[in-house]
């Protein structure tokens, strides 16, 4: 099944596809930004002689390696979004292959299953 099969027309891909492109470019901008502050507090965390400029450092460290996380995370489901598009996969869920409803997919660009099946996956974890 494809993404034609499903009803979702080319207009529509494309736009997904732009705004998943765009996206892209946005989270890894973010992402590198992120990655060099971070690299510059844990420096500055090293030459720190005051403890509690250590500690608010290292929460400040901890915090933003978090958004780091989360960042990557939305990057590869972004990614993996984009590859559907190019393989015409676009819109049916890489967990049972079911259709991913076209509203989701709106609020969503980047899903790559249907919220039952990522409720259930939050639930396990």
């Amino acid at each position: 099944m494809t993404t034609r099969d499903i009803g979702l027309d080319a207009a529509f891909i494309e736009r997904q596809r732009q705004y998943l492109s765009q996206l892209q470019q946005s989270l890894r901008t973010a992402v590198d930004a992120s990655t060099a502050e971070e690299s510059e507090i844990n420096t500055s965390t090293q030459q720190s002689e005051e403890a509690e400029d250590d500690a608010q450092r290292l929460t400040a460290l901890e915090l933003e390696g978090n958004l780091i996380v989360r960042d990557i995370e939305r990057l590869e489901r972004v990614e993996r979004a984009l590859h559907k598009i190019a393989d015409g996969t676009y819109g049916l869920s890489d967990v049972s292959g079911q259709l991913i409803p076209r509203e989701r997919l709106e609020a969503v660009p980047e899903a790559t299953c249907t919220l039952a099946e990522e409720k259930a996956a939050e639930r396990r974890n």
